[in-house]
Parts: structure tokens; C-alpha cells; sequence
């Protein structure tokens, strides 16, 4: 294995699996995220970038991650645990 792993696409695209993998496990779409921005990220070594440090290529990351994640919270709304008061029952008439 090379020195620059982070250079390897299919290393990125482990990385999505285990992350999507741990989403279906922990609820709450806080993994999906990264899942996606790792996905992204072994797009964008498949294509082929310039040989870029390990600093940058985990700012990329961090950057695609943050994107997707407000992407999926936008679409998928936000989940509130707020108690909905009924003022008025079912059963009156």
C-alpha cells in the first residue's frame, strides 16, 4: 500500500460504505453525511486531481461533508422531539 492511501479512490469509497453502514445502525442521519462526502471525494480522486496533501484532501472532506449534510437536513427536515398540546379533543362536539 502506498504512503498517500488518501490518493487511493477506493479508499474513500470504503470509507462511504462503513459510514453509510453505521448510519442504518445509528439513527438520526448523522453519518449520511459524511457518507456522502466520502462518496464524493472517491469521485473526485476516480477522476484524477492533483497530487494533493493529506491536510487539503481531509479539508475537501470536511467541506463536501458539511455540504451534503445540510443538503440531507434541508430535504429530509429536521426531526423535533417537541410535545404536540391538543387544545381541542377528538371525541367533543
Amino acid at each position: 500500500m502506498p504512503d498517500n492511501w488518501w490518493t487511493l479512490w477506493w479508499v474513500w469509497m470504503a470509507a462511504a460504505m462503513v459510514l453509510g453502514i453505521l448510519e442504518v445502525l445509528v439513527p438520526g442521519y448523522i453519518f449520511l453525511g459524511f457518507a456522502m462526502g466520502a462518496m464524493v471525494m472517491a469521485g473526485v480522486v476516480l477522476i484524477g486531481i492533483p497530487s494533493v496533501t493529506l491536510p487539503w484532501s481531509l479539508v475537501a472532506f470536511t467541506a463536501l461533508s458539511l455540504i451534503a449534510f445540510l443538503v440531507v437536513r434541508r430535504a429530509l427536515g429536521r426531526q423535533r422531539g417537541d410535545v404536540k398540546i391538543w387544545d381541542r379533543d377528538i371525541n367533543d362536539n
